[in-house]
């Protein structure tokens, strides 16, 4: 019996100690597969964060450009609103200008009786109030005879040959023109030497 129970004690031990190293095999294998997990976990998460972090950094891109082209429409619209005040009278200034050339013409007229000069008396001072009121708007003449020539402000429709100016000057000036503020409405036309 003696020998029974060595055998059962025995059996038992063994039993104990297999448990025990099956347990322990259990948790490292646990242990094993938790760790696994986390590096999946992790790379997951890793993957995951750096998705995001290339939205938000799209996201910021395109707000930045979103942000310049509403600054420059702004700009653009401040700017052509500014154009437009500064240039409001053009249209007007341009279909008033051949009445002034039309004053121009009946001014350069030699009156001879009394009644022509005092009709030609009231025309000038009609005029003058005119280019007067023109260039309180901002109306200017631009200078021709004697300058050089510019393509800019002149239009030349012929060329002569003078002594008293240098080649590209401006010799006569058939018709005037005129800018508006840094405007040109219309170019004088005028003949160049050679």
């Amino acid at each position: 019996m003696k020998e029974l129970d060595r055998a059962e004690q025995e059996l038992e031990q063994q039993t104990k100690e297999d448990v025990v190293v099956e347990v322990e095999n259990d948790n490292d294998a646990q242990q094993g597969d938790d760790l696994k997990d986390e590096e999946v976990t992790l790379s997951e998460e890793e993957l995951r964060i750096q998705d995001l972090e290339t939205q938000v950094k799209e996201l910021n891109d395109r707000l930045l450009r979103v942000q310049a082209d509403y600054d420059n429409f702004r700009r653009r619209t401040r700017q052509e609103k500014e154009a437009a005040a500064k240039y409001r009278s053009q249209s007007l200034l341009e279909e008033l200008i051949p009445a002034i050339d039309n004053f121009d013409r009946a001014l350069g007229v030699n009156a001879e009786s009394d009644e022509a000069k005092s009709i030609q008396q009231g025309m000038e001072m009609v005029y003058r109030q005119l280019t007067e009121a023109l260039k309180n708007e901002g109306l200017e003449v631009i200078a021709a005879v004697g300058q050089d020539f510019d393509p800019h402000y002149h239009q030349a429709v012929m060329q002569v040959e003078s002594e008293d100016y240098q080649p590209n000057v401006v010799v006569e000036e058939l018709q005037k023109g005129y800018k508006l503020k840094d405007r040109v409405i219309r170019p004088s036309m005028v003949k160049v030497s050679q």
